[in-house]
């Protein structure tokens, strides 16, 4: 059974015989934010009351109470208000980064040769790779106390520009960078605005702005991990995610006889 955040009659039957929630959905790009990271997570934390669901986890962004003018941020803020004023057994979990995304926005294109977008900025995100942050989420789902509030950060923060140097180094291959100034994102945002077809763009937009200003995305870990029972030295380094990423994806070109441009083979 299907449910539809966008379609609140659609989530009754897909929580039926369900006593645990875990709410990682969030909009597509084409989709709007309103619409799926609000009004659909407020119908869907109002059936798990009717239903009475045991327990709900939620996934947020660290830092989202510092920013109530960036609409995501703003949304995922408020979302937090309401799931603790819902009188649901909650918890809610703060993520800094997912390594997965660094494959589409920087690994890719260079195995492509394709230009990547970076800035000058000093902006630090503790990326995490999505298999480690469902370990430590299961974890916490076993604890009989678990803590209504935990936050999830990768072993080691990056720049952007140091993510793209990793990407060279494991890919053998220099990057075609295209520097995009955060004055230009913000005029943008700001010309995207005046039009009520772009306010989706101009929402993420905003929240584009907020990685480009110098803001460290990162947590101590330690007490989590202690709390949470995982051996911090299991957690996957950004390092070891690229190395492992890489290796098999140059392996497969290879196996292919991939000789001048690797996405036209890699595709």
């Amino acid at each position: 059974v299907n449910g539809d955040l966008t379609s609140p009659e659609t989530l009754p039957p897909a929580l039926v015989g369900v006593h645990t929630v875990i709410d990682c959905a969030t909009g597509r790009p084409e989709e709007s934010v309103k619409a799926v990271d609000w009004e659909g997570k407020v119908a869907l934390i109002q059936c798990c009351q009717a239903m009475k669901i045991q327990k709900y986890m939620f996934f947020s962004i660290l830092n989202c109470d510092k920013h109530p003018n960036v609409p995501l941020m703003s949304i995922k803020y408020s979302t937090e208000k309401f799931l603790e004023e819902s009188g649901l057994d909650y918890t809610i979990i703060r993520l800094c980064g997912f390594m997965q995304a660094v494959i589409t926005q920087y690994a890719v294109p260079i195995l492509e040769e394709k230009s990547v977008y970076g800035t000058d900025d000093q902006t630090k995100i503790a990326y995490m790779d999505t298999t480690d942050i469902a370990r430590l989420t299961l974890s916490a789902l076993k604890k009989e106390d678990c803590p209504s509030r935990l936050t999830f950060a990768g072993p080691q923060a990056f720049t952007i520009q140091q993510v793209i140097g990793l990407c060279e180094r494991y890919a053998g291959a220099d990057a075609k960078v295209s520097k995009v100034p955060l004055w230009q994102l913000t005029a943008t945002r700001v010309l995207t605005s005046f039009f009520q077809w772009t306010v989706d763009v101009t929402d993420r937009m905003a929240f584009a702005e907020v990685l480009s200003s110098n803001e460290s995305f990162v947590a101590p870990m330690q007490e989590t991990y202690a709390e949470l029972g995982v051996d911090a030295s299991q957690i996957t380094t950004m390092e070891m995610y690229l190395q492992e990423y890489y290796s098999t994806v140059l392996k497969k070109l290879k196996e292919v006889g991939a000789e001048s441009r690797q996405g036209d083979y890699y595709l």
